[in-house]
């Protein structure tokens, strides 16, 4: 496949916010270790240009993020000028395993990606989805499940967390899936990457959870319908400053997608808001 072209973009000023960049945003142009190895480069200096800090890893697998070794992974971010924040990692149990509550295979495999992480420089390592269960009882074997893979990350010292979608606001035996998680995992081996837009689209006040579990949401996920602030529909001044009872500490910006078809222009307008935004620190 031929390199996408990527339009220079630059920022007026050095950014004196933190602020990461999830790279599912730019899937269509660096989303799996082809499109990666072709146009990794010019994207993230792009990013880096538009005022972006950090990133957070969406392609894994076999111990490679993107497809290269950690290391490298690692150093193509910093010759942008970007941070390695964090991972989007998604190993989870079969049905079959879950149902034994035997963990030991997939287990290993987190071994592996555990040693990618320290590898690459990781701060997080975020599992972002999973097939809810039908009853509580596979529920808590998932919490149980997410518990020892934290155990794993703990031992290295990398905070490991849960990120939600819409559907975890939705109920299993009249139990809303999302509390149950909260208050079945181990605060000390799992955090919780709020996904704000998600939470309201699933009828969720992420401010009224974070007073309801404090210190539970290190680091979140600052999303919209398309660029960051323009829909009105998440209140993103209440959430930032809630940081303090949530506990965040960084935040990912993520896009699923373009109102211009346009994802980099999407991307930029979307930085541009949260630098200009005075609630943002």
């Amino acid at each position: 496949m031929a390199a996408v072209a990527v339009m220079a973009l630059s920022s007026c000023c050095t950014p004196a916010k933190k602020i990461g960049i999830e790279l599912y945003s730019v899937r269509e142009l660096i989303g799996n270790p082809e499109l990666y190895a072709a146009n990794h480069a010019e994207v993230l200096s792009a990013i880096a240009e538009m005022g972006y800090t950090g990133v957070e890893a969406a392609c894994y697998g076999d111990g490679k993020f993107y497809g290269v070794e950690p290391e490298q992974f690692k150093a193509d971010c910093e010759a942008a000028g970007l941070e390695v924040v964090s991972a989007h990692i998604c190993m989870n149990p079969t049905a079959e395993e879950l149902a034994n509550h035997d963990f030991t295979r997939i287990l290993n495999d987190w071994k592996v990606a555990v040693d990618a992480s320290v590898r690459a420089g990781m701060r997080y390592v975020i599992d972002p989805s999973f097939p809810v269960p039908s009853t509580l009882e596979g529920l808590k074997a998932y919490c149980d499940f997410f518990n020892e893979v934290g155990k794993l990350f703990a031992e290295v010292g990398i905070p490991f967390g849960y990120h939600n979608h819409s559907h975890e606001f939705g109920k299993v035996e009249d139990q809303v899936v999302y509390d149950f998680l909260l208050e079945n995992t181990d605060p000390a081996l799992v955090f919780f990457q709020m996904d704000v837009y998600w939470a309201c689209m699933g009828k969720a006040a992420p401010v009224e959870y974070f007073k309801r579990y404090p210190g539970r949401f290190p680091l979140l996920h600052i999303k919209d319908v398309a660029e960051v602030g323009q829909s009105g529909m998440v209140g993103f001044d209440a959430i930032f400053n809630a940081s303090e009872i949530s506990g965040m500490k960084e935040y990912i910006v993520e896009m699923e997608g373009s109102s211009y078809g346009d994802i980099l222009r999407t991307c930029k307008e979307s930085a541009e808001y949260l630098l200009a935004a005075p609630f943002v620190k």
